[in-house]
């Protein structure tokens, strides 16, 4: 097999629809996935226990796959770790940070709801981010580590009304705020995007990240030297093959065997 060109890091499933963009861009770039699951959530973690979880993690994937590019496919551990990984590997990485460039563009009435994770809302990151990109616009933030959860773990399960009414606490909250442009920055929420949409109705724009981490990415892999191509593997994987650090219950592996056939990839239980 040819060598794993793109990696892609997060807590759990959330980043597979970045994956599955990525794919839709370029179908023969061979990609790896990594869910981090031993520590989810990441949300509700300290800086410092984040950083630390992320850099083991990543160094344990790198040394198992060596990729080519490492694409950090969570908004929590990309806002407080990203850094760290960056000072800490040899190997160009793309973080997944909330949209917020994107929505100051598309907002009409200057009026931004942001769905995250606790500590991507709390984080000075996402401050400066707001205070760079939307300084004349009201962003409403709302963390929601329950619907994180519910995505992890029962998505696959619930019925079209559940999933609906996952969602309907933060649309029912960003309504009353009277946001046009909503921002998904968990990865997470992305599986829930068509619900989410079909909640909101035409007056609000959901939108996310997926688009420009798949393009930078992929611009990034461009640059690379040819002669990478044939550099040393070190495990053959079959492309977009999905590992997992942890299967804490004996339904942890069911669970994420259906979420990869739901997705088309192939699940490859625990990491080496």
């Amino acid at each position: 097999m040819d060598r794993i060109q793109i990696l892609f890091l997060d807590s759990g499933t959330g980043g597979l629809p970045y994956m599955l963009r990525l794919k839709e861009l370029a179908p023969d770039v061979r990609c790896v996935y990594i869910g981090d699951t031993a520590n989810f959530p990441y949300g509700e973690k300290t800086l410092a226990q984040i950083e630390c979880m992320a850099r083991e993690t990543t160094e344990r994937a790198i040394k198992c796959f060596n990729p080519q590019i490492v694409v950090v496919a969570c908004n929590t551990m990309s806002v407080a770790a990203l850094k760290s990984l960056r000072a800490s590997f040899d190997v160009p990485f793309v973080g997944t940070v909330p949209a917020i460039k994107l929505a100051a563009k598309s907002t009409q009435n200057k009026k931004i709801g942001l769905l995250a994770t606790r500590h991507t809302i709390e984080d000075p990151y996402t401050e400066d981010l707001i205070s760079q990109f939307a300084p004349d616009c009201k962003v409403y933030k709302r963390g929601d580590g329950e619907l994180i959860s519910f995505i992890e773990h029962h998505l696959f399960t619930a019925s079209a009304d559940e999933r609906l009414a996952a969602v309907a606490p933060a649309v029912e909250f960003f309504k009353t705020c009277g946001a046009d442009t909503v921002v998904l920055a968990c990865t997470h929420f992305l599986h829930l995007f068509s619900e989410f949409e079909a909640a909101f109705g035409r007056e609000v724009q959901v939108i996310d990240s997926r688009e420009g981490v798949a393009k930078q990415a992929l611009r990034l892999l461009s640059e690379k030297p040819k002669s990478e191509d044939s550099a040393r593997k070190i495990k053959d994987v079959p492309d977009m093959g999905v590992y997992v650090t942890s299967l804490k219950t004996a339904s942890d592996e069911f669970e994420y065997k259906n979420w990869c056939r739901l997705s088309n990839v192939p699940f490859m239980g625990l990491l080496p």
